[in-house]
């Protein structure tokens, strides 16, 4: 176990498979204006989404055990393959608090749903997984859950297709079986996703409610801060500087995660991993 004993004032680390986990850290910096973020985008190894358990356990391993050796007080593992996978093995490794998406975005759908139909969108991995299934049911037993992979949401995203006529064909294709499930609420099961919000509401119509699990997560991470006595101290929140780390192509990620983040985004390092 790689062990820490960070202060308050020390950054919260988020990392994703790529710049999809920028939806939580803008949550967090919204909800949580006084923490200072370390955010790594494994850009060289995304998508995990359609690799084994095994490679996504190492993989998230290694990036918990490098944000605990930069100092940071807590993980958010921002990818819903990586939670789904390796949040258990992660909290294993690493002597920190750490917060998956899944759970809180469970939470929030039992909450948002009136049918009790619920719609879970995700990578391949995630939905293999089953962890929405078992989250949900353990929180609303006679929900009825439709699961249903849209592998190639992800590659869009990063091609920045966002508002493409290629993604509304591959989402109306994807979200087909959803809507012959009458379900009433979807989550969007992977951090990508968010930056096709608009796109899926068309698709799914109006009396669909999405639910993004970022602003989920944001609050879960204030809680267990509040619990652990690690909430930053007050400060002039023009001064609080984050941290963006890429594994691979940083330009690709500054320019895309500056739609998210604006001037909270300003340079990016890399770090590699073997």
């Amino acid at each position: 176990m790689v062990s820490a004993s960070a202060p308050a004032d020390a950054p919260v680390g988020i990392f994703d498979s790529g710049i999809g986990g920028l939806t939580v850290v803008a949550a967090v910096l919204r909800a949580l204006p006084d923490e200072r973020v370390t955010y790594l985008g494994d850009t060289a190894r995304v998508p995990y989404g359609p690799k084994g358990a095994d490679t996504v356990r190492r993989y998230s391993v290694q990036i918990a055990e490098w944000l605990v050796s930069q100092g940071v007080k807590a993980i958010v593992i921002a990818c819903n393959t990586a939670t789904a996978h390796a949040l258990e093995t992660v909290r294993a490794h690493v002597n920190v608090p750490v917060i998956g998406v899944i759970d809180p975005g469970a939470d929030a759908a039992v909450v948002a749903t009136r049918s009790g139909r619920i719609g879970v969108i995700g990578t391949s991995g995630t939905i293999a997984s089953g962890a929405y299934e078992r989250a949900i049911a353990a929180r609303r037993a006679d929900a009825h859950v439709a699961a249903r992979a849209c592998p190639l949401f992800v590659p869009l995203v990063e091609e920045g297709w966002t508002d493409h006529p290629a993604t509304r064909l591959v989402a109306a294709t994807y979200l087909e079986g959803l809507h012959d499930a009458a379900v009433d609420t979807l989550v969007l099961g992977c951090t990508h996703y968010p930056l096709l919000a608009p796109v899926i509401a068309e698709v799914m119509g109006p009396g669909v409610t999405l639910v993004d699990s970022a602003a989920e997560t944001a609050r879960a991470l204030a809680q267990v801060l509040e619990a652990r006595r690690l909430r930053a101290p007050s400060a002039d929140h023009a001064s609080v500087q984050h941290r963006f780390v890429a594994t691979d192509a940083p330009d690709a990620f500054l320019r895309v995660g500056q739609r998210f983040l604006g001037a909270a985004l300003r340079d990016v390092e890399v770090v590699h991993f073997t």
